[in-house]
């Protein structure tokens, strides 16, 4: 059974990356089974390139095939903020509550229609001695004005999606995957990963 390790030490974006490649003849580990690991700043102006340095940073400390996940709140009425700066929108160690509440401090004179987003994922795949491979998928909905749900975490109580009537913290984590940004990459890494193994 091959390693992999994903290069991430959220335990709801971990757990997220575990459901839907749990099926897989793969022992998950994540940066908590490497304490001493140091990760390099995530300083690229996009997803893809701070994914790509995550990964490549984890499989070479490691030896082992490594997979991050860069993400993060494209918001249209805000110039595509937050963008890469999704988890510290409000400053470093910011937690969820004060992202939130800043982005609705952003928004409060936007009207409904004009407050349309995506969520954006990219996932790198390193494999040392191998290739890197990089999938970016994204989702649409809208900012709400006020958060909703009790699930999800990050943006997911503001992140209205359409066609389920529901905000992402309002869905079944199963509903979810099935439509959102993460869950479409996943799915993608995970038939390149069937084919490597």
């Amino acid at each position: 059974m091959k390693t992999i390790v994903l290069a991430t030490g959220n335990s709801h974006k971990a757990s997220e990356i575990k459901a839907l490649l749990g099926d897989l003849p793969l022992d998950i580990k994540t940066l908590r089974d490497y304490p001493a690991l140091v990760m390099p700043p995530e300083d690229s102006p996009d997803f893809a390139g701070n994914a790509l340095v995550k990964a490549e940073a984890v499989a070479g400390s490691t030896g082992e095939i490594a997979l991050a996940d860069d993400s993060g709140l494209a918001v249209d009425a805000l110039g595509g903020r937050p963008g890469v700066f999704s988890a510290r929108f409000a400053g470093e160690g910011a937690g969820d509550e004060a992202n939130n509440r800043l982005l609705l401090r952003e928004l409060k004179d936007i009207p409904p229609e004009k407050r349309t987003a995506a969520f954006i994922c990219a996932i790198a795949v390193v494999v040392p001695g191998g290739k890197n491979y990089v999938v970016e998928e994204s989702c649409r909905g809208k900012i709400l004005e006020s958060p909703r749900g009790e699930g999800g975490f990050g943006y997911d109580p503001l992140f209205y999606y359409e066609p389920a009537g529901a905000t992402f913290a309002e869905m079944d984590p199963g509903e979810k995957n099935k439509v959102s940004h993460r869950g479409k990459a996943l799915r993608r890494v995970r038939e390149l990963l069937a084919g490597l193994l």
